[in-house]
This record gives structure tokens, C-alpha cells and sequence, in this order.
């Protein structure tokens, strides 16, 4: 599917306030409601828009802590990184995962509610045998800049 300007507007709106209306969407990017509606479908039917989501003040639920591991595997066949990638999928405290080039293999974002419970995960994952061989953390002492709006002109090629 091939981007204008006012697609990249509509899904900049988006990305920022999933829970718009229609009509006020349509209002912000400069179209009349139906052709708006129009290209936000095809948005979503061709996949550019994955979902929608709420961000959550974890701070003010509880006590919790934030660690990214980087972690190396023992070997690198296809099948040692599927049955990594399949454990890895299952742990609802691992709450994004990346594979990388270079250097280490994957580095997660894990949340648990202490230091004690991400050991305690960690500790899951070796017994696991999913090929962990080494892993280093590194724990959030603060956020800085979450997951913002990724610069879509130039990743769509209109700049």
C-alpha cells in the first residue's frame, strides 16, 4: 500500500490518541468523515495498523520494576532460536522482545513486581533449556521517553 501524507497524519493521530473518534480524527488530519473512515480501513486491512492500546501507569498499580536483559544463545540454528523465541512468547512478564544483529541475540523487556521475581524468572528460563547461555541486565531506574511516535515520512519515504 502506497502513503500519502494525510495516511502518515491519520496514523501520527492514531499513535498518539488511539481512542479518538471518527469525527474528530477526520477534523485533525483535514478530510470529511466517510473518506477519513475510508483510509483508515485500508490502513488497518492492509495491516500498517496493528491494534489499539491503552498506556498504563504501572507507578500507581503497585511496586514494580522494569529490566532489560540482553541474552546470548549457546548455539544459533534455526531451531534453538524458534524454541527460544516460543518460551520467550509464553511469559506474560516479558512484555517485548527483539531479536538483534550483532553482539547479543535478543535483548527483553521484562516487568515484575521485585528484583527477586525477575531472578526467579530468570531462573525459570535457564531450567527451561531453551539455550540461554548467557544474559546481563540491566535494570530501570527511571523512564526517560517511552515508546513515541516513530518518524513515519521517513520511513515511508516521503522526505
Amino acid at each position: 500500500m502506497r502513503l500519502d501524507a494525510r495516511d502518515l497524519e491519520i496514523l501520527r493521530v492514531l499513535a498518539r490518541e488511539g481512542r479518538i473518534t471518527k469525527a474528530a480524527l477526520a477534523e485533525r488530519v483535514g478530510l470529511s468523515p466517510t473518506p477519513c473512515w475510508e483510509r483508515l480501513k485500508k490502513l488497518e486491512e492492509a495491516g500498517i495498523v496493528e491494534g489499539y492500546r491503552a498506556e498504563i501507569a504501572l507507578r500507581k498499580l503497585g511496586p514494580h520494576v522494569t529490566v532489560f536483559m540482553a541474552a546470548e544463545l549457546a548455539d544459533h540454528t534455526a531451531a534453538r532460536f524458534r524454541q527460544f523465541e516460543d518460551e520467550i512468547r509464553r511469559r506474560d512478564e516479558i512484555t517485548a522482545c527483539w531479536a538483534l544483529g550483532g553482539g547479543f541475540d535478543y535483548i527483553l523487556q521484562i516487568v515484575t513486581r521485585d528484583i527477586d521475581a525477575y531472578q526467579r524468572l530468570v531462573d525459570e528460563l535457564l531450567e527451561a533449556r531453551i539455550g540461554l547461555a548467557r544474559y546481563f541486565t540491566y535494570v530501570v531506574t527511571k523512564p526517560v521517553k517511552g515508546a513515541g511516535v516513530p518518524p513515519l515520512e521517513l520511513i515511508a519515504g516521503l522526505t
